[in-house]
């Protein structure tokens, strides 16, 4: 069973006018997936950024969210969690980088199971605070290295990252399922989407679209 969102419905700059209109431009650029798009709309995106860019939440931009790290852009959000759902229901899932914790709760709404990793403590506690209303009982939040995945609830159906590494780390291909489809940003200073399967044959990669993305750093802090 998916997890419930508990949408908070806003005012002006944040109300479902505004979202409704968000949805609009994703349909606009490409996004077809249907599930994704009305998780999209109900997940609260301003009760993930400050509140004096509030009223931007809703733009197709990527926002700061302290700690040097940004929440990503709508649009690519969505074409990350279309790629890796490929029309299907989403199973266990992992997320590398938590962040304010928004692109989790989207997740959690499209999959069984959801797994979400964050190197940054202090990152992490604002997710949590940030999550906390919405009682995600499928979402597991852990506070590590992405880089080294999550071996002990492997293997993942699904694998996502919120960071842009030069290579696709090891460890993340060994705790992909078979069968599992991987997205994540790949490069340092231009940077694609790379979508990796584990097919029977061993991994097939496809690159899709250039992105920027803050680097995937190693440790916890």
């Amino acid at each position: 069973m998916v997890g419930q969102v508990i949408s908070s419905r806003g005012i002006g700059m944040t109300s479902q006018r505004t979202r409704d209109r968000m949805i609009a431009r994703l349909r606009e650029k490409g996004i077809t997936d249907e599930a994704v798009l009305a998780a999209m709309r109900e997940v609260p995106r301003h009760l993930f950024v400050e509140e004096a860019i509030s009223s931007r939440a809703y733009e197709d931009t990527a926002l700061p969210i302290g700690f040097e790290q940004t929440i990503s852009q709508p649009y690519v959000v969505a074409r990350m969690i279309e790629t890796l759902r490929a029309g299907e229901k989403l199973g266990k899932v992992l997320e590398v980088g938590t962040g304010c914790g928004y692109q989790a709760a989207v997740l959690a709404a499209l999959s069984r199971e959801v797994y979400s990793m964050e190197r940054i403590a202090a990152l992490l506690e604002k997710a949590r605070t940030n999550l906390r209303p919405m009682r995600l009982a499928n979402l597991r939040l852990t506070y590590g290295d992405g880089a080294k995945g999550l071996p002990e609830a492997a293997p993942f159906d699904a694998i996502i990252l919120a960071a842009a590494a030069p290579g696709i780390p090891k460890a993340l291909l060994e705790q992909l399922a078979p069968g599992g489809r991987l997205v994540a940003p790949v490069g340092n200073n231009e940077q694609e989407l790379v979508l990796v399967e584990n097919r029977k044959e061993g991994f097939v990669e496809t690159r899709m679209d250039a992105v920027r993305f803050v680097p995937l750093r190693g440790g916890k802090q």
